[in-house]
């Protein structure tokens, strides 16, 4: 299987660099395996949009799959309690 390109909107990367760093590492290992596996049985699809989440901890991350160019596109990352405001 070919892997996924991943992807980090701007907006993703602020949060990113917002989160303490002994949870960001697990979360950007969570992300790098997007690309081997952008549907892992752990994500969720979000109702009405074309988007997934994943859970990773406290943290939420998600993100769009484009099968077509064969890319991950990360939306979104942060804490459960803020994730979908």
């Amino acid at each position: 299987m070919a892997s996924y390109r991943i992807e980090v909107r701007l907006s993703a990367v602020k949060e990113l660099e917002a989160i303490p760093e002994k949870d960001l590492a697990r979360v950007t290992a969570r992300i790098q395996s997007l690309a081997d596996n952008p549907r892992p049985p752990a994500c969720e699809k979000l109702s009405g949009q074309e988007r997934y989440r994943l859970r990773q901890g406290d943290y939420r991350i998600v993100y769009e799959v484009d099968d077509s160019r064969q890319a991950v596109t990360v939306v979104k990352v942060g804490h459960r309690r803020e994730v979908y405001r």
